[in-house]
């Protein structure tokens, strides 16, 4: 039989025994599974952190895939747990459903597609729910291992309403995006929720100034190293610590220092002071 692949991704940090015990469970309740970590680094509660983050990973995996998420898991009167067939992709997630609103990952994931399957997970009678990641979302990822279908384990959902409070907002005048922080990388990147297509729908190849804070860019840049003029010999480059404006590999604009690094020459976010949620405006010519 095929090794159902799972993977997951947590705000449960790696000292506690919480994502230990959720590799347990699985190894208990799938056959033969192949457990991989996305991260579990995820900053706690923060799901447009746990969204940027799937959404650039989830690709590279092979359909079929079951992906668990275990951010703000924990079921409540306000909280529905959700299961998604996507892409060729099975998630498991959390949402407030007393809004039916999707707590960001999904919206994230999904763009502008719609999702061929969603269901509001319904078993939860037939198990204890003080752990939901390592109880419901487990057993609905054996449930889909074994060729079972989502309606088995939850109520159809048509369409979750989407949060719209972190993607950009284009003025009336069409010269202006305002976008946000929504992730700060390893080594103090700052990435938006501006991408490629936005930036360049609405900019209509027009000149431009970047704004974080009183910092300014007026030029993006294909990679890092793009940056810097390697015509210079290298000890007359003046080049660690230089501040440089990016679309990613992701596709999403991201403000960076030149081979920065936290402990020395600092990062976007502590020179810049950017933060999650930070606003970033562009600003066309």
């Amino acid at each position: 039989t095929p090794m159902p692949i799972v993977t997951l991704m947590t705000d449960f940090g790696n000292k506690d025994y919480a994502v230990a015990a959720v590799k347990g469970a699985i190894l208990s309740t799938v056959e033969n599974p192949q457990i991989v970590d996305i991260s579990h680094q995820i900053s706690p509660y923060n799901p447009t952190e746990a969204a940027y983050v799937l959404k650039n990973a989830y690709k590279t995996f092979p359909k079929g895939s079951i992906h668990i998420i275990g951010v703000e898991s924990e079921k409540t009167p306000e909280n529905q747990h959700l299961a998604m067939y996507f892409d060729g992709h099975y998630f498991t997630i959390v949402c407030p459903d007393k809004i039916m609103a999707d707590n960001g990952i999904f919206t994230m994931i999904k763009g502008d597609l719609k999702s061929e399957k969603m269901v509001a997970i319904n078993v939860h009678d037939k198990m204890p729910t003080s752990y939901p990641v390592l109880e419901v979302f487990v057993w609905v990822a054996a449930h889909i291992s074994r060729n079972g279908t989502l309606e088995v384990v939850g109520k159809s959902v048509d369409q979750i309403r989407e949060i719209k409070e972190l993607r950009p907002v284009i003025n009336q005048q069409g010269d202006q995006i305002i976008g946000a922080v929504i992730y700060v990388d390893n080594y103090g990147n700052v990435i938006t929720n501006i991408t490629r297509k936005l930036f360049n729908e609405v900019g209509k190849s027009r000149g431009f100034t970047i704004f974080a804070r009183n910092v300014k860019f007026r030029k993006v840049f294909e990679t890092y190293s793009d940056a810097i003029d390697f015509s210079i010999s290298k000890e007359k480059r003046d080049e660690d610590g230089k501040k440089i404006a990016l679309f990613n590999d992701a596709d999403h604009l991201e403000l960076a220092i030149y081979k920065s690094n936290t402990q020395t020459v600092g990062s976007a976010q502590s020179l810049f002071g950017l933060e999650y949620r930070e606003s970033i405006t562009v600003k066309f010519e």
